[in-house]
C-alpha cells in the first residue's frame, strides 16, 4: 500500500512541514509554491490530504484561504495547532557580530521584532520562512540571516545563533487537514463544526441568523465576513460551531439559518483537537 502523501505551502522544512511530520510521520510530504497549487494536488490525487494553516494567535486569519475553502470541493477532516518557534541562523562560521540582514516570511518578521531590534538587523521578505533558511544557505553570506523554524536548520545546515527569537510565547498556528471525502466523527465527541452562509440582503438578516444559535446553545468559536464577487451588498460569512450537527441543539439552529441566508455549505465537521481544552 502506498503510503499517505500530504501537500502542503512553503519548503521543506516549513511549520507546515513540522505539523505534518508530528501528525502523519509515516506519509509522504509534498511541497507546494502556493495555497492554491496545494488545493489543486489533492483535487487531482497528486496528494491524498492537505495540510493549510487557517488561523494565527497573533496574526489573525491566514490570508487568502478563504477564497479556496469554499469552491475546492475538499473537505475538513481534523484540526492541529503548533505552538510557533522561529530561530535566528546564519551559515557556519556566522555569528551575532557578523550579520547586518535577516530574511523571513513577512509574518514571522513582524511576530520577531524585539530581536531584529536588539541587533539592529535589516529585515529582508521572502516567500515563506524555510525558504528564507534556503536562501541564505545558498548565499553563504555571513552578513546574511534567517528568522525560520528550527527544522529548518537542519535541512539547510545552517547554524542557530538564537532559539525561541519569537516576541510572545503564546504565538500558535492552527492548521486545519482536508481530504477529497468527509470522515465525520461520532455524535456525543467535542466536535467542531465548520460552515459559510450568504445572508438575505434584508435588514437585521445577519442579527436574525445569529440568533438560532443562541436560543439554542450553540456556542459559536468562529464569524468572519467576507465581500462576494466585489459586491458591497453582498457578504459571505465563515463559522465555525462547538458541536456535531446531528446534535439536536445546532441541527435547530441549521435550520433556522435557512431563512435568512441564501446558500448554507458546510465545510467540515471534525473532531476538536485537545488544543481547545
Amino acid at each position: 500500500m502506498n503510503p499517505t502523501r500530504i501537500a502542503y505551502q512553503g519548503e521543506p522544512g516549513a511549520n507546515s512541514h513540522i505539523v505534518c511530520n508530528e501528525h502523519h510521520p509515516d506519509a509522504e510530504t509534498l511541497p507546494c509554491a502556493s495555497f492554491e497549487d496545494v488545493f489543486a494536488a489533492v483535487a487531482s490525487g497528486k496528494a491524498d490530504l492537505a495540510m493549510i494553516p487557517i488561523d494565527n494567535s497573533i496574526a489573525g486569519r491566514v490570508a487568502d484561504i478563504h477564497h479556496f475553502l469554499p469552491t475546492s470541493g475538499l473537505h475538513i477532516v481534523a484540526e492541529h495547532f503548533l505552538r510557533i518557534q522561529f530561530s535566528l541562523m546564519a551559515v557556519p562560521g556566522a555569528s551575532l557580530d557578523t550579520i547586518r540582514t535577516v530574511h523571513s516570511h513577512v509574518h514571522a518578521l513582524g511576530q520577531c521584532r524585539r530581536i531584529i531590534r536588539e541587533h539592529g538587523l535589516t529585515p529582508i521578505i521572502s516567500g515563506d520562512t524555510a525558504g528564507a533558511a534556503r536562501e541564505v544557505a545558498d548565499a553563504a553570506d555571513p552578513t546574511q540571516a534567517a528568522i525560520s523554524p528550527p527544522l529548518a536548520a537542519q535541512i539547510y545546515g545552517l547554524e542557530v545563533l538564537a532559539t525561541d527569537v519569537e516576541d510572545e510565547d503564546h504565538n500558535t498556528t492552527r492548521f486545519i487537514e482536508l481530504a477529497p471525502d468527509p470522515r465525520l466523527p461520532l455524535p456525543g465527541s467535542p466536535t467542531v463544526t465548520t460552515f459559510m452562509f450568504n445572508v438575505r440582503n434584508i435588514p437585521s438578516a445577519l442579527y436574525k441568523a445569529l440568533g438560532g444559535f443562541a436560543t439554542n446553545g450553540v456556542n459559536m468559536t468562529k464569524l468572519e465576513s467576507y465581500m462576494v464577487g466585489g459586491h458591497f451588498t453582498a457578504t459571505q460569512f465563515l463559522a465555525e460551531v462547538d458541536g456535531h450537527p446531528d446534535d439536536a441543539g445546532l441541527a435547530r439552529a441549521l435550520d433556522e439559518l435557512t431563512f435568512f441566508t441564501t446558500e448554507i455549505r458546510v465545510l467540515g465537521v471534525y473532531p476538536a483537537d485537545p488544543f481547545r481544552r
